[in-house]
């Protein structure tokens, strides 16, 4: 198993042959290969990912996207890794990791095995960061929970009189 994969959970309807969105990043993300094929314009993907053509042209440029292979004419042809490469990218974005710390851990998945405890360091910074930012989240919500409370028992003792 590569750091790319992750569990196929999906939702939604596949968009022209691919298959649909995943929903979670778990061990295992397999992607049926439509009609035997294993190579996705970039239409194809932006329509999957809902990322732009630009934006997937943006992250192969700065170093985000591994090397994405190409047709003859130069038409870029992105295949079911890609997919998974780029739903752990969705993952971490949602997560709110910086993209220079994204670009970071995508090289360090190129230079390979050596690389796994500067990866989980990076990783576990980053855990901690969103846990963070849970725990205020929580904080944030325990307080609107409060505010709606008061004003759910007011309007229920306006009610009756």
């Amino acid at each position: 198993m590569t750091v790319t994969q992750s569990e196929p959970v999906t939702s939604g309807t596949a968009v022209r042959g691919l298959p649909a969105r995943p929903r979670t990043c778990g061990p295992t993300l397999t992607h049926p290969q439509p009609a035997g094929r294993d190579q996705y314009t970039i239409s194809e993907v932006a329509a999957h990912t809902g990322l732009s053509a630009h934006t997937l042209r943006w992250y192969e440029r700065i170093g985000l996207m591994p090397h994405v292979d190409r047709t003859h004419t130069g038409q870029r042809r992105f295949t079911n890794r890609d997919l998974d490469w780029l739903s752990l990218v969705a993952r971490l974005r949602l997560t709110g990791m910086p993209v220079a710390d994204m670009v970071r851990y995508a090289e360090l998945v190129r230079a390979g095995e050596r690389t796994f405890a500067e990866r989980e360091e990076l990783l576990t910074a980053h855990r901690e960061d969103v846990r963070q930012r849970i725990a205020d989240l929580q904080s944030t919500l325990d307080v609107l929970d409060h505010k709606i409370d008061i004003y759910a028992d007011a309007r229920r003792a306006s009610e009756r009189f």
